[in-house]
């Protein structure tokens, strides 16, 4: 499954705010982390912070911050807010067998991949992310690893 440029760069953002949640990180760290336009960048934490999912801090030592639940928020709540992930109808479905077939198998593909996104919460990605971490480098030495353990 491929994501949009959106859906990722909110993942990338809530797992940031999530992994330190009392910690404010503005728009221009987290975009110079993974390369992307802040601009681009500042639209998509507009859209968390409408749904109440980060919270906006305005000035000096302001940002952004984790305000929702990492062990309740999935990654189906997060991606659906940028992504159509409802199945669609195509107009060529069901004019032959082979359409009404492949409709019912594409239709299956959609529901499990929602079902999987449901299933994984923001806690879930920040403990898998720890265990590569731990399994690189101890984690006195790592931040990251340390938060990710008090978020998760």
């Amino acid at each position: 499954m491929k994501l949009q440029q959106n859906s990722m760069l909110a993942l990338y953002s809530l797992f940031e705010f999530a992994a330190d949640p009392l910690r404010h990180i503005s728009a221009a760290e987290i975009a110079e982390k993974y390369r992307v336009s802040p601009h681009h960048l500042a639209k998509v934490l507009a859209e968390l912070a409408r749904a109440g999912i980060v919270q906006s801090v305005r000035g000096v030592g302001g940002g952004y911050r984790f305000a929702g639940n990492a062990r309740r928020l999935t990654l189906l709540d997060v991606i659906s807010r940028f992504e159509d992930i409802s199945s669609g109808s195509d107009e060529r479905r069901d004019r032959t067998p082979a359409d009404h077939a492949l409709a019912i198998v594409l239709s299956e593909i959609d529901e499990i991949t929602k079902a999987t996104l449901q299933s994984i919460t923001l806690a879930t990605l920040l403990r898998l992310a720890e265990r590569r971490i731990d399994a690189s480098e101890p984690a006195a030495a790592n931040p990251v690893a340390r938060n990710a353990r008090r978020a998760a």
